[in-house]
Formats: C-alpha cells, structure tokens, sequence
C-alpha cells in the first residue's frame, strides 16, 4: 500500500519514525563521542542542569497551542491572534521562573556551574513565541512531515555542535550550549512551516477561550516533566553525582527512541481525535493505540535484550556497569506509550482534566517506586520506576480499550 493511502496516523508516524531514524543516526554518534570524552560526574553535572531547564520549560506548555489544534474554522484567527501574545506573556514569565531557579542553584545548594548553565540557557525562551502559533497551525493542518522536519534539523544540528565543542572543549558545557545555538535555526523553520501572521481585523479572542486547556494541561505537563526529569534530581539527591552519570546515560540510551517516538505518537494522534467524533475517534484511538504497540514493544524487547551486547561496543567499557539500568529503564518505555495515547484522546474530547488526574497518580507511584527502590540500589531505584508507571497506566489504558462502559469513564463530545 503507498503510504499515501495509509492512515493518518500511519502517516504521521512514518514522517516522525524516518525523521527520528536519521537524528539517532547522528546522535548516536555523539553519544558515542561523548561517552567517551566525558566522565559521569561531568555528564551528571550537565544532567542536572538539563533537568531543571526542563522541569522549568515546562511551564510554558499551559495549552494555548492545543487550544489552536482544536480550534473551528471561524474562531481560528482570532484564537491564533491571541494565542501570539500569550506566548510572548508566558515565555517572559519562564525565563524568570528560570532565572530564579538558576539563583537559588547558586545561593542555597553553591551549584555555581548549574547556576550559570541555567542562565544561559533562558535566552532560549526568546525565540521560541515567534515561532510556536506556526507550529501548531502546521499541527492542526496535519502537516506532521514538516514539523518533523523542523525536530529532526534542530535535533541534529544539537548533536552535530555536541560533538564539536566535546572535542574542542570536554565539560559539561559542551552539552549545554547546542540548545541555546540551536534556537535561532529552530524559529527559521517554524516560521517557514506555516506562513500565518496576525490579522487585527479578525479581532482577538477573549483569554477565557484558553481556561479549558490552560490549568489542566500545565498540570499534566509539569507531571510529565516530573517524571521524566525529578527522577534525575532525585537519583542525584539519594545516590550521588556519579550514580546520577550512570542512570542519565541509562535513560537517554534506554529510552532515548523510545521517548522520541512516544512524544511523536502525542503529537501526531491529537489532532487526528480532534478532528473526529463518536465511534470514528474510538477507532482512530484503538487503531493508534495497537499500531503503536505494535512497534514499541518489539523496539523496547530488542534494546534491552542486545544491551550487553552493544553497549560496550558502541560506548565503550567505561559504561558496561550501566547496562541492567539501560534494559530496566528501556521497558518503562512501554506504559509511558500509554500515557502517550491515552493523554491524546483526553484532550481531543476536552477532558484534559482527567488527563491531569491519571497523570499525577502515575507520576506519585512512579517516584515514589523510585525512591523506595533507591534505599536498596540504583538497579532497584530503576525498577520502583518502571514498577510505578505500569501500576497505573496498563490498566487505565487496558479500561479505555476493552471495556464496554469506558463511554461512562471517558465521555465523548457532547456527551457533557
């Protein structure tokens, strides 16, 4: 079948897999560079410093963009005329969210060097409102080959930096500073994606058309970014700064194409549940949700099955001793596909509320897995994690699938 006949979301994946496919290629590459040119207490050095940029970044996620996915045709400029001024309000407010999180690094805890690389990485904010209604127009227009595009340039050109500086200057800076050079190439081809500026005769929608998505979006982000990075802060607190090398390399190697797939499946599938109604979204969703499944479990079977086999070939043997963190946290990949999914149909059917509420319970187990485990081992401290998302997810996905009152948990449009 040509893959223009294929489903959209078919389509779409295949847009973000090949993008995807090429920036592993590269980063591999770098990742094979800088395995080798940095230590673990450098590379947990730049961890954490990454990890609060992005614990911070997320408060810039506070749904105006879904608000413009899931916009109708007559509402759309003026909802995009709005949305660009809220983006430039919100991202002023991050960067000095950022800058205070950067003091406080310095002052209360004498992370000078976090503090700084913090510092420096807020400039990224800057470029990001000119560019973000592009985007998410291009998003809601399915142009998912385009946008995946503009992830896989930026995405290698990081690597490609990363590599350069690692060379040229082995520190924990050399990680850092790609985000921030990154950033004008980023808004060239988001402006390139979609060609949309505001139009003052559409007028502006009122900030209250926003409130639906707003708190609850922000709220299941920020537990999204917990899970993904105060897992770092928190093996970084009990088990020490190399430990935290170890279990950064595991996550980003673990569930590095994993991750990059899940968050495609995100981005792909909502505006294609946005765009449907009753059983066609039950479709829609299902037919994701096993093709997906279909690809992530045989992926994630395969990374943690051949890890003590390519890890010291690929990486060398200073990181054979992260392999059964590698292989535990590759199969986290698994419920957090789930997350993916069913976060996606939660919001097409403007419910993110619910999102926000099986979110954080995910989120509360997954940690607190983590840190029970952590008293015993960072192995341990992998499984707890692992452990924590799947008691929530898999079965809240499985309702969602195979029960026939799940209307009941999940109502669709216009049923409330």
């Amino acid at each position: 079948m040509k893959p223009d006949r294929w489903p959209a979301f078919a389509r779409g994946m295949l847009a973000y897999g090949s993008a995807e496919a090429v920036t592993r290629i590269v980063r591999l590459g770098s990742i094979l560079i800088v395995a080798r040119q940095i230590s673990p207490e450098l590379l947990g050095t730049a961890a954490l410093a990454l990890s609060l940029f992005e614990l911070t970044r997320v408060l810039s996620n506070v749904g105006i963009g879904q608000r413009i996915i899931t916009a109708t045709e007559s509402e759309l400029q003026p909802i995009c005329n709005r949305a660009s001024q809220l983006f430039w309000v919100v991202c002023v407010g991050v960067t000095i969210a950022q800058l205070m999180v950067a003091t406080s690094a310095w002052l209360l805890f004498n992370l000078t060097d976090v503090a700084a690389m913090l510092a420096v990485l807020s400039a990224v904010y800057f470029f990001m409102p000119a560019g973000l209604v592009q985007i998410f127009l291009a998003m809601r227009a399915q142009r998912m080959a385009a946008t995946a595009r503009v992830v896989a340039t930026q995405n290698i050109a990081d690597c490609v930096l990363t590599v350069v500086l690692v060379v040229a200057w082995p520190s924990a800076w050399a990680i850092i500073l790609p985000k921030l050079l990154t950033a004008p190439l980023w808004l060239v081809m988001a402006r390139a994606t979609y060609r949309w500026s505001p139009n003052r005769g559409a007028g502006v929608a009122p900030v209250s058309e926003f409130a639906t998505f707003g708190p609850a979006i922000l709220g299941s982000e920020l537990l999204t970014a917990a899970r993904l990075h105060a897992d770092k802060l928190l093996v970084g607190a009990l088990l020490g700064t190399e430990a935290l090398g170890l279990y950064y390399f595991a996550f980003n190697a673990g569930l590095g194409i994993t991750q990059a797939l899940v968050t495609a499946c995100s981005l792909v599938l909502l505006p294609i549940l946005a765009g449907a109604e009753g059983e066609r979204l039950e479709r829609e969703f299902k037919r994701a949700f096993v093709m997906g499944l279909s690809v992530v479990v045989p992926l994630v079977s395969m990374q943690a099955l051949l890890a003590p086999y390519y890890v010291p070939v690929i990486f060398g043997e200073n990181w054979v001793s992260a392999v059964p963190h590698l292989a535990l946290l590759a199969c986290a990949a698994v419920p957090l596909f789930m997350a993916a999914v069913i976060g996606a149909r939660f919001r097409a059917i403007g419910k993110p509320l619910s999102e926000t509420l099986v979110m954080s319970c995910a989120t509360i187990t997954a940690l607190s897995g983590l840190v029970v485990g952590a008293q015993f081992s960072l192995e341990a401290a992998c499984i707890g994690f692992g452990l924590g998302l799947s008691a929530v997810l898999i079965p809240v996905a499985a309702r969602q699938l195979f029960s026939s009152y799940c209307s009941s948990f999940v109502p669709l449009k216009g049923d409330l």
